[in-house]
């Protein structure tokens, strides 16, 4: 069925049809049919009108709870407070909330309570934006009351009515109508930002977890430039005020023409959206968000005004961890992000060993990211010396190729021997055994057709300490920042 406005269809949604999913289709005949009124409502409304297909399907009804749960056979008392009941229908789940009037909210959050209401109305009053501020279903059609198709058409974020209401309401809409901007690639509606931004202190009130959780939506969106409207309005100066520091520091150097911070916006919008995975996404724009963060405090002014970031990887790396540590990261994702802000800056040498070594030094997680970051920094600096700068990370695209299809040992869990071949063959236990083990990876970086048994265990049948230091220097394992843009 075509959706409807009783409005003349502009040109978004013309001959626009939204399926419904057949299992909602049902339950929401079994309300009607129960004499009770129920839409699809809020951003599957969004999506299915922008040719999208809904992630999740939400269901508003003039039912309360108890009589939901009498018509369903199996439901899940979500939330019964807030009017919410999970409808479960075959091996899919549907929130079937009743419509409310939300009570005076005293945390910047939640409301203190809730009233059940009859009106479809009262319940779209009280939503965030107007593009999720619609309801639908096959009898009705498209109900929009606050003209969200039209902003939809438009590309705008419109807060549905007061914008200082909706936030004074629920702050955490603050960071949602900048996420939806980056998301859609729409603008936000000049009141609703400047509200934004007048009430962005507010977000002080707002859990940790969901601050994180709106920023990463963000910057893992199409449009990541949109952190540069988040300084703008004042807003990152509540939830991220290191951004604002590196937005203040200039870089008055030949390998750059940007601040630090328009330098780190423009290197996370350099990895490209369409190309990753989800998780691997999320770990590059991270450690592009933060991988020059220590720049601010390590930058030093020489006689001739040129500016040096000097160790700025390593400060970079633990002001990155208190960040993900405020801001409540799972430990996975803060040391992958950790350990790839570290080495962003490592220049291997251009040889295939010098490669080996590089991995080696990084571990094979963060190698996986190196190139991308590399470019993605690069493509974000001036023009100085960029086609050498290009064909560096071109070869080490190639060389790290190579390196992973021929199997190259690189760790000591690579070596043809272990521990216990050293035990049996009487060569030595305890320390001396990891130092020989060590000494034996070092040689093989250099040499990977060492790695065979019977060779190692000859090498390791020679070994001195003396001769250890000296496969270590020759290995020439990496410092980063050893050279800085």
């Amino acid at each position: 069925m075509l959706w409807q406005t009783g409005k003349e269809a502009g040109d978004l949604g013309q001959g626009v049809l939204i399926t419904l999913p057949e299992n909602l289709k049902k339950i929401i005949h079994i309300i009607e049919d129960a004499g009770f009124e129920a839409y699809a409502v809020g951003g599957c409304v969004r999506d299915s009108l922008l040719g999208r297909v809904p992630k999740d399907w939400d269901i508003t009804t003039s039912a309360k709870p108890p009589e939901v749960k009498k018509l369903f056979r199996r439901t899940v008392d979500t939330g019964l407070a807030h009017g919410t009941v999970t409808v479960l229908m075959g091996r899919e789940s549907y929130e079937v909330t009743t419509y409310r009037i939300d009570g005076i909210y005293e945390d910047s959050r939640h409301p203190k309570n809730v009233e059940f209401t009859e009106l479809l109305s009262e319940d779209l009053r009280r939503r965030d934006f107007t593009i999720n501020a619609m309801a639908y279903n096959e009898k009705s059609g498209l109900v929009d009351l606050y003209d969200g198709r039209a902003d939809l058409d438009k590309g705008i974020v419109r807060a549905v009515g007061d914008p200082g209401e909706r936030f004074n309401e629920d702050a955490l809409r603050i960071l949602r109508a900048f996420r939806f901007s980056a998301q859609l690639g729409f603008d936000i509606e000049e009141e609703t930002k400047k509200k934004a931004g007048e009430l962005s202190f507010a977000l002080k009130n707002i859990s940790a977890e969901r601050i994180r959780e709106e920023l990463v939506r963000l910057l893992i969106s199409p449009h990541p430039e949109k952190l540069y409207e988040l300084w703008q309005t004042g807003i990152s100066g509540v939830i991220l005020p290191e951004l604002d520091l590196m937005m203040e520091t200039p870089q008055n150097n030949p390998h750059h023409k940007y601040s630090v911070g328009e330098h780190t916006i423009r290197a996370v919008c350099n990895i490209d959206h369409d190309e990753y995975s989800e998780e691997d996404l999320t770990i590059l724009r991270l450690s592009m968000l933060f991988h020059d963060m220590g720049k601010p405090a390590c930058r030093m002014t020489d006689p001739d005004g040129i500016d040096h970031f000097k160790g700025h990887p390593e400060v970079s790396r633990d002001i990155a961890r208190k960040v993900m540590s405020r801001l409540k990261f799972d430990n996975k994702t803060r040391d992958r992000v950790l350990s790839v802000v570290l080495y962003h800056d490592l220049r291997p040498s251009m040889t295939i060993p010098g490669m080996r070594k590089a991995i080696h030094t990084m571990g094979i997680d963060t190698a996986k990211y190196f190139v991308a970051v590399q470019r993605a920094d690069i493509m974000a600096q001036s023009d100085f010396q960029r086609k050498e700068k290009e064909e560096r990370v071109r070869v080490t695209a190639e060389y790290f190729g190579r390196i992973k299809e021929n199997g190259d040992p690189l760790f000591i869990r690579d070596l043809a021997i272990d521990g216990n071949d050293l035990k049996k063959a009487g060569i030595g236990e305890g320390k001396r055994i990891g130092d020989i083990l060590t000494y034996l990876t070092n040689l093989v970086l250099d040499r990977p057709e060492l790695n065979e048994k019977a060779r190692l265990l000859q090498l390791a049948m020679a070994y001195r300490p003396d001769y250890a230091k000296k496969a270590e220097e020759m290995t020439g394992r990496y410092k980063p920042g050893a050279i800085v843009y």
